[in-house]
């Protein structure tokens, strides 16, 4: 499987020390923090401390199959670097997981391009490394459980959402996603190979000077719809000043979607969800199967995180008439709360 061409240099700081917002044609290749002129609310300069603290970054990767979704992440939050994995078996709905968490980010590390480097996590037996390179992302994992050693890579077209925005008063978030990517590589659950073919993947990249308290729903999706290869990223709650991160793919094309709905119980989130826009382009529903869960309250540091497992059913309407069917496909919907 060949790899497009590698993106053209694109620094997200510029020279005046701000970053250049938009949703851009090609991803960046340097965030070029050191640039950055972060400042207070009162306009002073920030301390090295709150230039450190402050920054946030997390890395993300899922693969999605009729039978089976794989899924891995690393966030690293300054107070903590964490990582988990886990494979969600749909015939037996189970889900076989392991997780990491290394303070002030021992044993980890993050990289500052979304096109080049390695964000990693170990610990004595678990391990968890994510690697882009151009517009294709490697993913390797190990563990006693769980093992896998994966590539994602665009077809004959590489468009993916490329998106910087203001948050809160003086920071951003540069946000890079890219869905129905194709799959190859081997997974191992409990030392027995899973057959990839007819897989799809996709990736998270996000950084930035983010909220210190926020919020978010999501919801991704990498599948078939007969011949077609389609896929989406979907959220509510972050990347909202001035534009949006919806946005879907039909055969590698992207489209940009309106602002979004979630509709859902969140004390029975095991129940139907539903995703609707204003305009009725949006008309879906997920119905969760399965979920990763982790409550975590430590004063300074917060988290209420559940992401599902589960299957997307209804219509996504595009700019130029064509129309996206989901009926059944397996993915991921997302409900968060993080104090950072």
């Amino acid at each position: 499987m060949t790899s497009p061409l590698q993106p053209e240099p694109f620094r997200l700081i510029q020279a005046d020390g701000q970053p250049q917002y938009g949703l851009f044609e090609q991803p960046v290749t340097d965030l070029n923090l050191t640039r950055f002129v972060y400042r207070t609310p009162m306009d002073k300069l920030a301390s090295s401390l709150a230039r450190w603290a402050h920054y946030k970054q997390f890395q993300f990767i899922s693969i999605s199959h009729p039978d089976w979704i794989l899924a891995a992440a690393i966030a690293d939050i300054r107070y903590l670097c964490s990582g988990f994995a886990y494979f969600y078996q749909r015939s037996t709905a189970s889900l076989t997981e392991f997780k990491l968490l290394q303070p002030f980010g021992w044993h980890s590390q993050m990289s500052h391009s979304p096109v080049a480097g390695v964000a990693r996590i170990q610990s004595a037996n678990n391990r968890i490394s994510i690697e882009p390179d151009g517009y294709c992302w490697r993913l390797a994992l190990h563990s006693k459980q769980l093992s896998a050693n994966l590539l994602l890579a665009p077809g004959d077209i590489a468009e993916p959402l490329a998106l910087c925005l203001p948050t809160g008063y003086s920071g951003w978030t540069y946000t890079q996603k890219h869905n129905g990517l194709q799959v190859s590589g081997d997974i191992n659950l409990y030392q027995q190979p899973v057959a990839v073919n007819g897989a799809l993947g996709g990736y998270d990249f996000s950084a930035g000077y983010m909220r210190r308290e926020t919020s978010w729903r999501w919801g991704s999706l990498s599948g078939y719809s007969g011949a077609d290869v389609i896929g989406f990223n979907l959220a509510a709650g972050v990347n909202e000043t001035g534009g949006t991160e919806n946005c879907c793919w039909l055969n590698g094309k992207r489209y940009g979607l309106p602002p979004l709905q979630f509709i859902f119980n969140r004390q029975k989130p095991d129940s139907l969800w539903q995703v609707l826009s204003q305009s009725g382009a949006v008309k879906l529903q997920f119905m969760p199967a399965a979920k990763r869960q982790e409550r975590l309250n430590l004063g300074l540091l917060a988290s209420n995180f559940r992401q599902y497992c589960g299957s997307w059913h209804g219509t996504i309407k595009l700019s130029d008439g064509q129309q996206i069917n989901c009926n059944g496909q397996q993915g991921l919907a997302e409900d968060h709360f993080a104090r950072w």
